[in-house]
């Protein structure tokens, strides 16, 4: 058994794919729209290597929560393999802005950094 997908929501579907993209290098898919659910759309991402999927999802009646935790996924984490990369990807994040927690050993015993989405979802950056 294996993780097929995740799904997030976005208010912006072209500011999510453009992040995804230029982040991390992911390959985004074509645009798909529901005939089943009028003004829903979503591309699918396929990051680099493994090519694990993310679908980002869109529709009219997705609203923006910004700094609220709610019930649901709280984050991904992305592992790319070493504390130079964690280091060189905190970086460039740093430069751009998106940039949320700094790289650092954590308790339970990972190196990571975090980062946010166009829409503020938190990704960890793992080596």
């Amino acid at each position: 058994m294996k993780l097929a997908h995740v799904a997030l929501w976005t208010v912006d579907l072209d500011a999510a794919a453009s992040f995804w993209e230029n982040v991390f290098g992911a390959e985004v898919g074509e645009l798909y729209r529901s005939a089943r659910r009028p003004g829903f759309t979503s591309r699918f991402v396929h990051l680099p290597k493994d090519g694990a999927a993310i679908e980002l999802m869109t529709a009219p009646w997705i609203e923006a929560v910004p700094d609220r935790e709610v019930t649901g996924w709280d984050h991904i984490a992305i592992s790319v393999c070493s504390e130079r990369e964690v280091d060189e990807l905190a970086r460039r994040c740093r430069e751009i802005g998106i940039l949320s927690s700094e790289p650092r050993w954590t308790g339970d015993g990972f190196y990571e950094a975090v980062i946010v989405t166009p829409d503020g979802s938190r990704v960890e950056i793992t080596s």
